[in-house]
Formats: C-alpha cells, structure tokens, sequence
C-alpha cells in the first residue's frame, strides 16, 4: 500500500483497544503495511469496502423487492439467456 506524502497526511492522536494494536500490528509483520499509518489507512479501506459491499447487497435486495412480477420475469429470462450465451465463451482461450 503506497501512503501519501507526508504533507497530505492529518496527523490525529488517540487510543485504541490492545486488540486493534494487535491487529495492525499483524498487517505490519504481515507486510501488508509499513507503517502504523499505513496499516490503519489499509484498515479502514478495508471496512469501507466491506460497508460498500453490504450497501450494494441492500441496495440490490430492495431493487429486486419492489420489483413487478413482469419485470422480474423479464429480468430471470435476460439471467438464462446471458447464462447460456456464456457457456459458449472458453475463457481460457480468450485473448
């Protein structure tokens, strides 16, 4: 994980859990990071994909919801069709 230049950086003070501590001293041991900023920038970029993930997924889950029976009968016939189109594709041999 590249950091930013030091200029860019806000520098905060805090305390943490002994768990937290043990955990991005882990990503440093692990070389995941460098530096304790580094490891805590890699932290949150990690919950925030996890938190984009599950807003994506409940996103998807309410857009499916309120879906109309048509429209999702349509949406199933769309799946099979790209599904059966794929099974034709050898990615193996793909460029």
């Amino acid at each position: 994980m590249s950091s930013l230049p030091r200029l860019a950086r806000q520098k905060i003070s805090t305390t943490i859990s002994p768990e937290a501590l043990a955990y991005l001293e882990r990503l440093i041991k692990t070389r995941e990071a460098g530096t304790l900023a580094e490891a805590i920038d890699l932290a949150i970029e990690r919950l925030r994909f996890y938190e984009n993930r599950e807003r994506l997924e409940a996103d998807t889950a309410a857009y499916f919801e309120q879906m109309s029976h048509r429209a999702a009968e349509e949406e199933s016939q769309l799946g099979a069709a790209l599904a059966r189109s794929a099974r034709r594709i050898d990615f193996d041999r793909e460029p």
